[in-house]
């Protein structure tokens, strides 16, 4: 309960500015670390894997708070509410596979041994369409009709639903495109960590907050 509490606080207490320019830097950073780490061919627990992972959950921190600024900013209607929470339960449910990642690399030894956890927790009923595939898809949905909502209303480019849609994409092209894709996010966002310097933490609103 504890943790929860304080994901919530340290979500609310980002300025949305930072969140804005950090989402993508570290999302960027997760894909650096990825590549250094199967240079060898072998992707597998070490200094690396821990660093890439644990960068990623920040960046997915501050995705959370970045998606409670544009739901602000699309007006907090019914559309831009349903959004922002489809989005960040997608989050949760990402957060949730790379803890899952980071527990498995603190594990083993080598990646023989992780694949054998992974089959392992892998095969338990739910654990793939909650944190692998089904569930996580709600952030890219979530984030991306924030964005075309934005759009619409000027507040970003016209283009950058495009770009939004292209980074979400990458991953299942080519993960080692991933720091490409976080350009690509850090372009995007650009009007939103440029008009919001002075911009104080907004909370994150309840669904039934919307007007």
């Amino acid at each position: 309960m504890r943790s929860g509490v304080g994901v919530t606080t340290l979500i609310v207490v980002i300025n949305s500015r930072t969140a804005f320019v950090a989402a993508p830097v570290l999302t960027a950073a997760y894909g650096v670390f990825r590549i250094i780490n199967g240079l060898d061919g072998v992707r597998q627990p070490g200094f690396t894997w821990s660093a890439g992972h644990l960068c990623f959950i920040g960046a997915l921190v501050c995705f959370v708070r970045a998606f409670a600024a544009m739901r602000t900013e699309a007006g907090s209607g019914r559309l831009s509410t349903v959004a922002f929470w489809t989005a960040t339960v997608g989050a949760g449910a990402v957060v949730g596979q790379f803890v899952i990642d980071l527990v498995v690399g603190f594990l083993c030894a080598d990646r023989d041994a992780m694949d054998t956890m992974y089959s392992s927790i892998q095969g338990m009923p739910g654990v793939m369409p909650v944190f692998y595939s089904a569930v996580p898809m709600l952030f890219f949905v979530g984030q991306t009709i924030l964005v075309v909502q934005l759009a619409r209303r000027r507040v970003v480019r016209p283009w950058a639903p495009v770009l939004i849609v292209v980074d979400n994409l990458i991953p299942f092209v080519d993960k080692d495109l991933i720091p490409l894709g976080a350009v690509l996010l850090l372009i995007s966002y650009a009007p939103l960590y440029r008009t919001r310097e002075n911009a104080g933490p907004a909370p994150v609103c309840p669904a039934g907050a919307a007007g």
